[in-house]
């Protein structure tokens, strides 16, 4: 008699998601050579800028001895990008990750196949030329850019294309700084938008198969290498580590003010901004001139103070110089990426730190305050700790590490309205909301708000009894037109539904001729109904699909039980706001002298009446 119940369950995953799971292989196979490919592209570059051979092997842009010509290459780095972004695509501009949440948000996950040829590009010229950026950023566009190409070619959702995009952005990851499983909780904390099996396990698998043929393509071992310590982890260290947390959180809010800073700067020259990168060059160029290694991406700096080196000619060089470089060029609109400056740097805060907290091992408070820096930035803690450890495959500094990032998180949510990543969509009118929980209407069912208290007709009932009963409610005052009730249910001598008539309905029928006919050739014999046993959530669905705003509720007998209206599902959201603001004491200790305590329990007052009753 209409709509069924949907059976419930704690997943919603269904057979798409093999599918989705054998795409994501595929996906994570191409994240991985992109990711290989990109990096031969920043080193060919690199080469080609600063030392003029054709070589695609790993070099220090720092090592050149071009002199004070080397200033002019970022300039000429910048101009490409600038090109390239103005005639080849605009979408090229930024770190990576802004522009994927945007592609998720509000382009229902579609990106240009341009993109997939243009980022790496653009981002090769740009690292190549100097310029102090991660590359884990641009492959995790590139990356997501080519699950989206992939989803557009089939037919696919919104939500499909989606959980490919990310899957293709975790392989980006995965493959970089082979932590596959960073890259799952970057999804999770950061792209994704939710926590279920049909997106997580797709991207699961597209991590570790990029991991998995990283490993083929660049080797096996970790990026930073780093022996495990034997020594324990002392109490002095804990303490230690929530000031770390502290002098990482406040970094981690110069650098998202300093980029936002030069971002407006740029915003208000009276030039295109096609020519912002060049401009943003000459600075990374100066830089470099004063600190030869604040250029390109940084890895052999990160080794330097993980190693234990901290002299303070590299300190002073890192935090300052790599640090304003970064914000300039960055805020220039450029493409490069955040997450291997902000180790450095956060690298730096820790090589400061380390000269007054207690020992650890060689490196480890740089190591701390990497991870601390990036929680604290972009808002992903676990993110950051697992990455720390997947880079160094050390896990001794694990409750440090936690304890480190957790405080520098907790502390810029509280300081801070938006991050690094969310600024941008926030000044083009979009708002991003890093908060997930579970939707209070999946946590209600239909029998605890339906009404249970019904005016219901007999399946006898006529027309004249309905003009008899609007009669009655006129009497009284129009009382019945102030009423909740919008439907009218005419039931059986067993309680089962036959047809619902609208107050409409039962207006007219009460205006119409023949008054002796039945009530049940006026109404609606197939309604949609819904069932007890269905979540709140479930109703908005079939009110959302349908147009409607009262249904009935049959339960499982097939027997009426009640109306079920659009204000009831209101009781799950205020049930929820309740849960968020109304504080009581339910436990009390009550002390008496020379007895033992007492517990004396409170009963909280019912607030939310569930009955539907008026």
């Amino acid at each position: 008699m209409g709509h069924s119940g949907a059976k419930l369950r704690d997943y919603s995953a269904d057979s798409r998601m093999l599918l989705m799971s054998g795409l994501a292989v595929i996906v994570g196979i191409a994240g991985a050579v992109l990711s290989w490919a990109l990096l031969r592209l920043i080193y060919l570059c690199t080469n080609l800028f600063y030392f003029h051979r054709w070589n695609a092997h790993i070099v220090d842009p720092g090592a050149n001895t071009l002199g004070w010509k080397a200033i002019f290459l970022p300039v000429i780095g910048g101009l490409l990008v600038g090109l390239i972004a103005r005639y080849g695509s605009d979408r090229i501009r930024g770190h990576g990750m802004p522009e994927a949440i945007e592609a998720i948000l509000m382009r229902g996950a579609k990106i240009s196949p341009k993109i997939t040829f243009f980022k790496p590009t653009a981002t090769a010229i740009a690292i190549g030329s100097g310029g102090p950026f991660g590359a884990e950023g641009p492959i995790i566009m590139t990356g997501g850019a080519f699950g989206s190409l992939i989803a557009q070619l089939l037919k696919m959702s919104d939500a499909e294309r989606t959980v490919l995009l990310v899957a293709g952005a975790a392989a980006g990851m995965s493959a970089t700084f082979l932590a596959p499983l960073s890259a799952i909780l970057l999804a999770v904390e950061l792209l994704l938008f939710e926590w279920r099996p049909r997106s997580l396990v797709p991207v699961a698998v597209a991590s570790v198969v990029a991991a998995a043929f990283r490993r083929l393509l660049l080797g096996a071992n970790p990026i930073f290498p780093m022996p495990s310590s034997t020594m324990p982890v002392s109490h002095s260290v804990m303490l230690a580590a929530v000031g770390a947390g502290v002098a990482a959180a406040v970094m981690a809010l110069l650098l998202t003010k300093g980029v936002h800073f030069f971002e407006e700067m740029f915003e208000k020259l009276p030039i295109h901004w096609m020519w912002w990168p060049a401009i943003g060059g000459l600075g990374i160029g100066l830089g470099g001139l004063i600190f030869p290694s604040a250029l390109g991406v940084g890895y052999p700096v990160i080794e330097r103070l993980l190693s234990g080196e901290m002299g303070w000619g590299l300190i002073a060089g890192v935090l300052i110089i790599k640090s304003l470089i970064w914000m300039e060029s960055l805020g220039s609109g450029t493409s490069g990426g955040i997450l291997a400056p902000q180790l450095m740097i956060g690298g730096g805060v820790g090589a400061v730190l380390a000269h007054f907290f207690p020992a650890v091992q060689p490196g480890g408070w740089p190591l701390i305050c990497m991870a601390a820096v990036l929680a604290g930035s972009i808002g992903v803690p676990l993110t950051a700790v697992v990455l720390a450890v997947e880079l160094t495959h050390n896990s001794t500094l694990m409750l440090p590490l936690l304890l480190a990032s957790v405080t520098a998180y907790g502390i810029t949510v509280l300081v801070q309205k938006r991050s690094i990543l969310t600024e941008r969509l926030s000044k083009r009118g979009y708002h991003l909301s890093r908060e997930y929980g579970v939707d209070p209407l999946e946590t209600v069912m239909v029998a605890q708000a339906m009404h249970t208290s019904v005016f219901a007709l007999p399946e006898t009932a006529t027309r004249r009894d309905a003009a008899e009963w609007l009669r009655k409610m006129d009497e009284r005052g129009g009382q019945a037109w102030s009423h909740w009730q919008r439907l009218f249910p005419v039931l059986d001598a067993n309680g089962k539904l036959l047809a619902i008539l609208t107050r409409t309905q039962m207006m007219a029928s009460a205006h119409e001729e023949e008054l002796d006919k039945s009530l049940l050739e006026d109404g609606n014999r197939s309604p949609v109904t819904v069932q007890p046993d269905e979540t709140l959530r479930h109703v908005a669905q079939i009110m959302a699909d349908n147009k409607l705003s009262h249904y009935p509720v049959i339960d499982e007998n097939g027997k009426f039980a009640g109306i079920i209206t659009i204000e009831d599902l209101l009781a799950g959201r205020s049930r929820e706001a309740l849960r968020e603001t109304d504080r009581n004491r339910v436990l009390r200790m009550r002390w008496s002298f020379g007895a033992s305590p007492k517990v004396a329990v409170e009963t909280a007052a019912e607030v939310v009446r569930l009955d539907g009753e008026e």
